[in-house]
């Protein structure tokens, strides 16, 4: 059994539980397979007694990879989802971040997690990606995000009209500073920081969120994920900003955007005990009253 180890880097307060992950993979014949700016973060401290390997690219991930850690935030995991790309490689967070919504293991929880893959009792959860589709080439080979596509005006520029069409037919004309396309994972990120309704993973819908809105009467609403998004710019400046997850493009306002579901669906790993649920309460406190 292989399992591919992803981190954008590991804080000296964290190598005694990195060390320890490494430990229990080897205790049980798995082979890690360490991104290659972690591995050289790591190597000449690191003592593995059994085979491994590196990769620096999706290519180099093969159908012999059970799963795919993830060690940081859910910005960390975020990454991995242009890692594996269509593969279909699981993918498991590990929190060294400090939320934790989507990477909800806890670094205590290392030895029971290993234990569980190896006897792969657990859930795979299956999360939509939206898909961006333009007239020029943005985001390279991976024009898709887990959480969220954004339009937003640039630093402290004036707030744009993005008209706004649903299988070409006008929706709306947003006057704010920007606006989000999230799926249902995204909804609990950017999306509710600007007022957005919480939506459960499965779904099938994205949530449209406007950002600082100069109307009082728009608000987010809920569309069916087989839905054709398209956009229309209209702005003071020429650039405005293009974001998928935590990645950004700058477009002008001649570009033609649009947005639909993806094609193929990326797995997320979780224990049994947790659930969407429990995440929300204990994550986002979700119900929380000192009253009871």
């Amino acid at each position: 059994m292989k399992i591919a180890i992803y981190s954008r880097g590991i804080e000296q307060e964290q190598v005694k539980d990195f060390h320890l992950l490494i430990e229990k993979l080897v205790a049980n014949n798995i082979e890690p397979v360490f991104y290659q700016d972690l591995f050289n973060q790591f190597y000449s401290s690191l003592t593995i007694d059994s085979k491994y390997s590196t990769f620096n690219s999706s290519n180099e991930l093969d159908e012999h990879i059970e799963c795919m850690i993830s060690l940081g935030g859910d910005g960390t995991l975020l990454d991995t989802v242009t890692l594996v790309k269509d593969s279909g490689i699981p993918v498991l967070g590990i929190n060294y971040g400090r939320l934790g919504f989507l990477a909800n293991i806890g670094r205590e929880e290392i030895h029971s997690v290993i234990d569980a893959i190896v006897n792969r009792k657990y859930v795979l959860e299956k999360r939509s990606l939206i898909h961006l589709d333009a007239n020029i080439s943005l985001f390279g080979e991976t024009p898709y995000a887990l959480n969220e596509f954004s339009l937003h005006k640039k630093d402290s520029s004036p707030m744009i009209k993005i008209h706004t069409y649903l299988n070409g037919e006008f929706l709306n004309t947003y006057w704010a500073d920007g606006l989000i396309v999230a799926t249902p994972t995204g909804s609990t990120g950017y999306s509710l920081s600007c007022n957005g309704p919480v939506v459960f993973p499965d779904s099938s819908s994205f949530v449209i969120t406007p950002v600082a809105p100069h109307n009082l009467n728009v608000r987010p609403i809920i569309v069916p994920d087989h839905t054709i998004i398209s956009f229309e710019i209209e702005g003071r400046t020429d650039g405005f900003l293009c974001t998928l997850d935590s990645r950004r493009e700058i477009v002008t306002k001649e570009i033609q955007l649009a947005v639909k579901k993806e094609s193929f669906d990326i797995n997320l790993i979780r224990m049994n005990e947790n659930n969407f649920l429990q995440t929300l309460r204990n994550k986002l406190s979700w119900g929380l009253d000192k009253r009871n």
